[in-house]
């Protein structure tokens, strides 16, 4: 039995082949019927042609609907139609199931995305999802290989947690206390002692403070896997649950962790356009013909490299306005960022040194006692897709920095160990997955670059 991929690219007239798959078309002739079968291995589907010569013919023709699936054995012939050069002429044909055509709800029309979503238990079988998730593939692999090829330990790191990394406070609660019998404390809070691990916990955001600790020991470790935010957000850039990419190094600084970055991101599409080359050109065709451009773009430029000051400078004196002000202090909105990538550079762009009231704790301070030594990737259409640091090592600045943001060090005792025992300069960043898959796809909705997206009242399939 053969993948049809690789039929299509290997397959050689008179070679005996048995493939299976999902019927998209049938085309009924007097004396053929031509069935489009496609198994998910490639966009292309295989032609199956039938004739009358065949046993239970016209049972099949009932059987053998959009949607069906089948087995089919036969001879490979050269194909007298635009656009293939083999089709398969099948002397053997089991159905596996059948689907009726009255009901299915994939016709042969093109579905809007909002629909799909509807049915994501079949929207895996259209030619949009199917690349996308060839595409989201090649891009896992891609990872890993960048990471191990560096020496870097994979590191799985807890999906359920006690502390918020970004202290955001947009976290998923994880109990196993009876919603209907809360147990309460004297002041009628509810006592989280008597939970499953005896406090709060929650569903990660992120693994970053685990993979400090492991870089601690490894020196460069990763992490890739699932993280959550409760962002009552219903927008095309938003999901609750996602996944992340997160490099974490020791003895490494900003210059460094900016290096990696780049290097990450340019290996990745490199690897990607290598192996999904008709997967990308469908969404350069059909979805955004700037993909293969800004696939281009990021191979073979190097990154724009800027501060924040700079930054907003330039901002300011644009020839445009935006909907959100721009002063220093602020967080860059999307519109800002993407200006900077799209429209003023036209390439990605490394934004550093920001102001530490709108980052995070754990990031490095820098000697002006103002910014942090902070960096994020912009990419046009996108806006941010990493976001990192150097991370701060000295113990009494970085208990300084969490008193500030109003975050126990009792509660964090075990990370602030870190800087007691052997503290080293260290950095890393974190890369949205599914962003990633946009930008790399052109897909407008992250919603539909993940197969099961959760989202505010949703969590179907």
């Amino acid at each position: 039995m053969k993948r049809i991929a690789e039929v299509l690219k290997q397959g050689q007239p008179q070679e005996e082949v048995t493939i299976v798959g999902w019927v998209r078309t049938k085309r009924e002739l007097k004396d053929f019927t031509f069935l489009e079968v496609n198994d998910g291995s490639s966009l292309a589907n295989l032609q199956v042609v039938l004739d009358p010569t065949l046993d239970n013919y016209q049972t099949f023709l009932k059987q053998l609907n959009t949607g069906a699936s089948l087995q089919a054995t036969g001879l490979l012939v050269p194909s007298p139609g635009k656009g293939q050069n083999i089709e398969l002429k099948a002397t053997m044909i089991t159905v596996y199931g059948e689907s009726d055509p009255e009901d299915y709800p994939l016709q042969k029309k093109r579905h809007s995305f909002e629909f799909l979503r509807t049915i994501g238990h079949l929207r895996s079988r259209t030619n949009t999802m199917g690349a996308v998730l060839r595409v989201r593939n090649a891009c896992s692999a891609a990872i890993h290989r960048f990471f191990q090829e560096r020496d870097f330990l994979w590191i799985q790191t807890p999906i359920i947690t006690t502390s918020d990394c970004e202290g955001a406070g947009e976290l998923f609660t994880v109990t196993s206390l009876d919603l209907e019998k809360l147990p309460r404390t004297q002041n009628q809070k509810v006592d989280y002692s008597q939970d499953f691990f005896g406090g709060k916990a929650y569903l990660t955001v992120s693994g970053q403070l685990e993979a400090e600790v492991m870089a601690m020991a490894f020196s460069n470790v990763y992490t890739f896997g699932p993280t959550f935010r409760a962002e009552n957000s219903n927008t095309s850039r938003h999901l609750a649950e996602f996944w992340m990419v997160e490099p974490e190094m020791a003895f490494c600084d900003l210059q460094g962790d900016q290096d990696l970055a780049e290097s990450f991101l340019k290996y990745i599409f490199k690897s990607v356009l290598a192996s999904c080359p008709e997967d990308l050109e469908f969404f350069n065709q059909r979805i955004d013909n700037s993909v293969l451009a800004t696939a281009e773009s990021i191979i073979n430029n190097q990154f724009e490299r800027l501060t924040y000051t700079e930054a907003v400078s330039l901002l300011i004196k644009a020839e445009r306005s935006f909907e959100y002000p721009v002063e220093w202090g602020i967080d860059l909105q999307s519109e800002h960022e993407r200006y900077l990538a799209e429209d003023l550079f036209k390439k990605p762009v490394i934004v550093t040194n920001y102001p530490k009231n709108i980052k995070a704790f754990y990031m490095r301070l820098n000697e002006d006692n103002q910014t942090v030594a902070a960096m994020d990737i912009l990419v046009p259409k996108i806006g941010e897709i990493i976001g990192g640091s150097q991370r701060e090592e000295r113990l009494d600045i970085l208990e300084k920095r969490m008193l500030e943001q109003e975050i126990s060090p009792t509660e964090l005792w075990w990370y602030l160990d870190l800087r007691r025992y052997g503290t080293v300069p260290h950095a890393g960043f974190g890369l949205g997955f599914e962003r990633l898959v946009q930008l790399m796809t052109g897909m407008a909705n992250i919603r539909d670059v993940i197969p099961f997206p959760r989202t505010p009242g949703s969590a179907e399939f």
